[in-house]
């Protein structure tokens, strides 16, 4: 919707809240066209239901509004004494208009100073229940939010289990765009599947004052811009439905590079601006490499500091069968694995390899031969063990997958542009070679209806031969560069699409919920230099002194 269009909705609730409560106004004690003045109806409101006047400012706050109208609904007839749970259920299911009906067909009267105490002991559960989820609400939308790490796109880093709390206010907090949907859940409905909101109405993009910018190389929350896949895979086959920004699934990389930069990527290093990008000390980018060992690898034999889940073995089809279509139809189906080297007989292929696939194919295992996802440091580590033979990094060729999907750039996820990173402001030429990257941009994150015939670009009808950028755009990219869906495959991350910023891992566990905890982990910080120190036992003992002097002044006054 529209500025215009919310105008007009917030004028016709006006009408339709002055229509249903003029006369209880009244009985209240009040003028009749109190009930007509926007917000300052709402402070005499809370006047009537002996309530207090901040609350207004909560009924302008999206998402948190739809917990407090039902509120005041019910403070409202209780207030003209309809306290039964029938009365209750009316106006909550006819969302508010029950009270037309005691507004017109009812002689009530209004019950000045009427006490605000529950009156029952469930009355009063609901009551704290309902305060404590608008609080929640609050803090979840505006501050401070809990995110889980699902993927290793960030591995080293961060890792999968990883609890964290992502900053809202660093970035500014962006306000809720869907504003009809439950409270602090995303996309869906928890077990259910189902969709946790109404994709319409939707509010204007409204950010709130940053207390800092986005800089380079800083971990970052942020809406998957190509979520719904329907433009990054051309896939239109309806099975993905498009999501409104701040419901896109969210996810977490690394900011490589910022508005206004030029990036290249050469053999899997990241250059900006035509220097060398330098990771800070805690990042710890990892690739694939094929180890190659003097002799077979077993479980003894292969270092332990290698995590099982980041090696993949290899495998040798025979040559003949490479044009077999049973081959060609296996890769087509596990996209995953990769082909890595020829030689005059044998094809081979590295990856997490399916027994089906193995026992179709009669493909053999390469017993001395090993993929590792690794750190530069394990690298290091691993050349000096006594079974290595050659350490070589897997460096990608070009992959139609590849941003910006044009075949004018026959680009990989190691050897990559250069590209540069729109900035709000700065004007870029619109013709052949630059409409693959910014076409999507300019029509769908910056809504203009764009047309291209030929050399010749159609903006909103007119020919443009260059184009304004209306915001920032970001590269966000994985530290674990062989395993990561990042923006070498979709492109570029529009400011709006920016949650907030990671600031603390709250809890860590290796293997799901409780599992295997990872004690080290628990209360350290994502960003700084050296070690992450946890603070976790500090807390411990803090929350123990805490919870002993509290225990002795209950004590003390009994």
């Amino acid at each position: 919707m529209t500025a215009m269009q919310w105008l007009i909705f917030f004028i016709v609730i006006q009408v339709i809240h002055f229509i249903g409560t003029w006369k209880l106004y009244e009985k209240a004690g009040r003028k009749w066209w109190e009930a007509v003045i926007p917000i300052y109806n709402g402070i005499v409101l809370m006047s009537i239901i002996n309530r207090p006047k901040w609350w207004v400012i909560l009924l302008f706050i999206p998402v948190v509004n739809l917990i407090m109208f039902p509120i005041v609904w019910i403070e409202t007839i209780r207030s003209f004494g309809k306290h039964s749970r029938i009365d209750s259920l009316l106006v909550i299911f006819t969302l508010g208009f029950y009270i037309y009906y005691i507004n017109y067909f009812t002689n009530v009267e209004h019950i000045k100073d009427r006490s605000i105490q529950p009156r029952s002991s469930l009355g009063e559960w609901v009551s704290s229940i309902a305060f404590a989820i608008i609080a929640a609400t609050l803090v979840h939308t505006y501050f401070m939010r809990p995110y889980v790490i699902p993927t290793s796109s960030l591995e080293k880093s961060l890792l999968i289990g990883d609890y964290l709390l992502v900053s809202k206010f660093h970035y500014g907090a962006r306000v809720p765009m869907t504003p009809i949907a439950l409270p602090m859940v995303h996309d869906s409905i928890p077990f259910t599947g189902l969709r946790s909101y109404l994709k319409k109405p939707q509010l204007p993009y409204y950010r709130l004052p940053a207390l800092e910018k986005i800089k380079r190389n800083e971990i970052v929350v942020f809406n998957w811009p190509a979520d719904s896949l329907k433009w990054m895979w051309n896939d239109y086959s309806g099975k993905y439905t498009y999501k409104p920004i701040d419901k896109k699934t969210n996810y977490v990389k690394r900011c490589v590079a910022i508005p206004g930069d030029s990036l290249q990527i050469i053999d899997g290093t990241i250059y900006i601006n035509g220097e060398q990008s330098i990771m800070p000390d805690r990042a710890k980018p990892q690739y694939y490499y094929t180890l190659t060992g003097n002799e077979g690898f077993t479980t003894e034999n292969f270092p332990s500091y290698i995590n099982a889940k980041a090696r993949k073995r290899h495998y040798k089809i025979k040559k003949e069968y490479w044009n077999d279509t049973r081959v060609q139809d296996a890769f087509k189906v596990e996209a995953y694995l990769t082909k890595v080297g020829e030689d005059s007989l044998y094809v081979e292929v590295a990856g997490g390899v399916s027994s089906n696939l193995i026992s179709r194919l009669n493909i053999i295992s390469v017993p001395n031969r090993m993929s590792v996802n690794l750190t530069q440091e394990e690298v290091d580590k691993i050349k000096k063990e006594s079974n290595t033979q050659s350490i070589e990094r897997l460096i990608h060729s070009n992959n139609d997958d590849i941003f910006p999907q044009s075949d004018q750039y026959k680009w990989s996820q190691d050897n990559f542009g250069p590209i540069y990173i729109p900035k709000k402001g700065e004007t870029v030429k619109l013709d052949s070679k630059s409409i693959p990257f910014y076409e999507h941009l300019i029509d769908e994150y910056e809504r203009n209806n764009i047309t291209v015939d030929g050399d010749t670009v159609f903006i909103n009808g007119k020919i443009a031969t260059d184009y304004t950028f209306k915001q920032d755009y970001y590269w966000m990219m994985g530290d674990n560069r062989h395993m990561s869906l990042d923006a070498r495959f979709w492109g570029y991350t529009p400011f709006d699409h920016v949650i907030g910023k990671p600031v603390f891992i709250w809890m860590s566990y290796d293997g799901g919920i409780f599992r295997n905890p990872r004690w080290e982990r628990f209360f350290t910080t994502v960003h700084g230099t050296g070690k992450p120190v946890s603070y976790f036992y500090y807390f411990l003992g803090l929350l123990a002194l805490w919870i002993g002097y509290s225990t002795f002044i209950k004590k003390k006054k009994e």
